[in-house]
C-alpha cells in the first residue's frame, strides 16, 4: 500500500480521471436505460395478451432498480466501487437479452425477470454519481456529482430515438420487432460495463479509504446496522434521504401521467413527444450550474429551492387544460428542473455527511427508498388521476414538493451555509 502523503499527491488526478470515466459510462448507460422504454409495455402486452398486464414491466424494472440498489451497496462495500458497477451493467445485459428470449418464445415470467434485472443498470447509472464524489474535495463535491447526472443527458435524448433504428437491427437477427431495443440496450450495457472495468483505475472508493487511513475504519456490523446507526447520530442524512425521495415521488408521479392528460385533450404524439423531451432537458442540462449553485450557495439552500420549483411545477401542471398547453410546457420543464435541483443537493448531503465505513450501505438505502418512492408514486398516480383528475394528482405532488422543501430549510440550520 503507498503511503498516504503519495496517494494525496494522485487524489486531484485521479478526480479527474475518475469523473472523465463515470462521465463515458453515464452517457451509454443512460441510452441503454432508456431505448426500451417506447416499447417495453407494448412488448408486455402483446405477450400477455392484456393491456391492463402492460405496465408490469416497468413495475418490475422500478423493483429491480431498488433490490439493484441495495445489493451492489453491499458488493462496492466489500470491493470498491468498480466491481459493484461492473456487475450491475452486466446483470443488465443479461436481463436485456432475456428480454429478447422471452420475445421470441412468448413468455411473460421471462418477461418480467428480464425487466427486473433490466433495474440493475438503473441501478448501476445512480451509483455512479456517488462514485464522483469519493475523491472530490468538499468545494467542487456538488459539481462532480452533478456532472456525472449531467452525462446522461446524452444518453436520454439519444436512447428513444434509436427505437426506429432498433427495427432494422431485430429484423436482420430474426427476432420480434418490439425486441430491437432490448438488443441494443444489452449491448450499450456491455459496452458500459467494459469501459468502467478498463478505465476506472484506481478504484475511487478503495482510494479514497486508502488515502484517510485509520480514520476510514472497515465496515462493522450487518449492512442494516450501518444504516440505522447513522440515521440515527446524523439526522441530516435522514433529512437529505426524504429530500430525494419526495421529489422522486412528484417527478415520476406527474410525469408518466402528463402523456395521458395531453393526448386526451387531442394533442398529437409528436406534441406529447416534444413536451417529454423538453422535461429532460430540465432533468438533465442544468444539472452543472445546480452543481455550482449547491457548492456556491450550499447543498440544503438548493434542496429547499428545489422543492420550491417542483411545487411552482404542480401548479402550473395542475392548472394546465387537457391537450398541449403553454402551461403543461413550463410545469414540465419546472418539474424536470426541481428534480435536477433536488437530486443534486440532496445526494451530495449524502455523500458528504456519511462516514467512509458506511457511505455505500447508506447510499444505497438512499436510493431503494427513491426507487421505492417512485414506485408508490407511479402507481399511485393512475388510481388518482382514474377517481379524480389531473389536477388533483398535481395538488398532491405540490404537497409532497413543500414536504421537501421542508427539509431542505430543516437542513439548512443543522449546516454550515456553504455545505
Amino acid at each position: 500500500m503507498l503511503p498516504v502523503t503519495a496517494v494525496d499527491l494522485d487524489l486531484p488526478a485521479a478526480q479527474r480521471h475518475t469523473v472523465r470515466t463515470l462521465v463515458g459510462s453515464q452517457a451509454i448507460g443512460a441510452l441503454a436505460i432508456t431505448i426500451g422504454i417506447a416499447t417495453a409495455s407494448l412488448l408486455a402486452r402483446d405477450i400477455s395478451g392484456s393491456e391492463t398486464q402492460a405496465g408490469l414491466a416497468q413495475t418490475f424494472q422500478v423493483f429491480g432498480q431498488s433490490l439493484g440498489a441495495w445489493i451492489l451497496a453491499r458488493v462496492m462495500t466489500q470491493h470498491g466501487r468498480r466491481i459493484g458497477l461492473v456487475a450491475g451493467y452486466l446483470l443488465g445485459g443479461l436481463g436485456g437479452i432475456l428480454a429478447v428470449v422471452a420475445g421470441v418464445i412468448g413468455s411473460m415470467p421471462l418477461l418480467l425477470l428480464g425487466a427486473g434485472l433490466l433495474g440493475m443498470t438503473s441501478a448501476s447509472n445512480y451509483a455512479a454519481r456517488y462514485a464522483a464524489t469519493d475523491l472530490a474535495t468538499p468545494d467542487t463535491r456538488a459539481r462532480a456529482l452533478s456532472v456525472v447526472v449531467w452525462a446522461s443527458t446524452v444518453g436520454a435524448v439519444l436512447g428513444p430515438n434509436l427505437t426506429g433504428p432498433s427495427t432494422a437491427v431485430a429484423r436482420a437477427i430474426g427476432v420480434p420487432v418490439l425486441t430491437g431495443p432490448f438488443v441494443l440496450g444489452a449491448i450499450a450495457m456491455i459496452a458500459a460495463a467494459a469501459m468502467l472495468w478498463f478505465r476506472l483505475r484506481p478504484d475511487p472508493l478503495l482510494l479514497a479509504r486508502e488515502a484517510a487511513g485509520h480514520e476510514a475504519a472497515d465496515p462493522h456490523g450487518t449492512s442494516w446496522s450501518r444504516v440505522t446507526d447513522v440515521l440515527r447520530e446524523r439526522p441530516i442524512v435522514a433529512l437529505a434521504m426524504a429530500g430525494l425521495a419526495g421529489a422522486h415521488a412528484v417527478m415520476v408521479s406527474v410525469m408518466v401521467m402528463t402523456p395521458l392528460h395531453m393526448e386526451h385533450g387531442g394533442a398529437h404524439l409528436e406534441v406529447i413527444g416534444l413536451v417529454i423531451s423538453i422535461h429532460v432537458l430540465g432533468m438533465f442540462a442544468f444539472a452543472p450550474v445546480v452543481g455550482w449553485a449547491a457548492d456556491r450557495w450550499g447543498r440544503a439552500r438548493v434542496l429547499m429551492a428545489g422543492g420550491v420549483v417542483l411545487l411552482a411545477a404542480a401548479a402550473f401542471a395542475g392548472h394546465s387544460p387537457m391537450g398541449a398547453s403553454h402551461d403543461i410546457v413550463i410545469g414540465l420543464f419546472l418539474l424536470g428542473l426541481g428534480w435536477s435541483m433536488a437530486t443534486v443537493a440532496s445526494s451530495t448531503l449524502v455523500a458528504e455527511h456519511v462516514p467512509l465505513s458506511a457511505r455505500t450501505d447508506v447510499q444505497g438505502a438512499a436510493d431503494v427508498v427513491m426507487g421505492l418512492a417512485a414506485a408508490i408514486g407511479g402507481g399511485l398516480s393512475g388510481v388518482i388521476v382514474g377517481s379524480f383528475s389531473f389536477a388533483w394528482l398535481s395538488a398532491g405532488a405540490g404537497i409532497i414538493a413543500v414536504l421537501v422543501a421542508g427539509a431542505g430549510a430543516i437542513a439548512s440550520r443543522r449546516t454550515p451555509a456553504t455545505r
